[in-house]
């Protein structure tokens, strides 16, 4: 006898079955607010995903909960579905949470990282530098800072880290586009400073440099107009 779970998850979706169908939703979506198609505040009306995917709104639904669990959608009961927006206090206060997460994960990464790995953060890192746009920069930072507190070995922390990543990511691109290339080249050194301290294996020197990195983005984020707009200061 087949479950009642197995039953849904056996559901077809236009040739799909509904947890695939839910999957390329997710991707798709995920997809259009991290590059800024999808605008934060927006709204997400799933009878129009659905007839975009030619399914009914289960997986719809279903995928609208996963991206509200990583951050990227507002689910509002009787109400529906919001692209995640903050107010420039919320994202100064995430920042100062990310001044401590981050250290931490690098502080434990540091010492566990392989040679290749050190090898591909530094090739990342030169990629940053060469990088032609905003949205290439914001995936290649991203990578960058991801992969260096990958050997943490604390997946609970990993997971609070990148739903940060996820809900400032509109308000990463509006401040890169912003800071001009003496404010980029600020970022180029501080990121070589930290693969030589990650190189020698200075976890605690790596954790201090990654704490000033985002310290000083968040206080150019306080001080910036025209990002947050509407919270009663620009």
């Amino acid at each position: 006898m087949v479950e009642p779970h197995e039953r849904k998850s056996a559901r077809v979706e236009n040739g799909l079955t509904a947890a695939v169908a839910s999957e390329r939703i997710i991707d798709a979506l995920r997809k259009a607010i991290l590059s800024g198609q999808l605008e934060p505040g927006s709204r997400v009306r799933q009878e129009e995903i659905a007839s975009q995917f030619g399914i009914s709104r289960i997986p719809v639904r279903e995928a609208l909960r996963q991206l509200e669990s990583e951050g990227l959608i507002v689910l509002v009961p009787n109400s529906g579905a919001w692209i995640f927006k903050l107010d420039r206090a919320e994202c100064v206060e995430i920042y100062k949470i990310r001044e401590r997460l981050e250290p931490l994960a690098l502080l434990e990464s540091c010492p566990a990282l392989s040679d290749s790995t050190l090898d591909n953060i530094e090739d990342l890192a030169r990629r940053i530098e060469q990088s032609g746009s905003p949205e290439e920069f914001l995936r290649l930072d991203r990578e960058f800072h991801l992969l260096s507190y990958e050997a943490a070995g604390m997946p609970q922390l990993m997971q609070m880290i990148q739903k940060f990543w996820n809900v400032t990511q509109q308000y990463r691109r509006a401040f890169t586009q912003s800071v001009g290339s003496t404010g980029m080249e600020t970022i180029f050194c501080e990121h070589r400073l930290i693969c030589e301290a990650l190189r020698r294996r200075d976890s605690y020197h790596a954790s201090m440099l990654l704490h000033g990195h985002i310290r000083r983005t968040r206080l150019q984020l306080e001080r910036s107009d025209g990002i947050f707009v509407g919270d009663g200061k620009t």
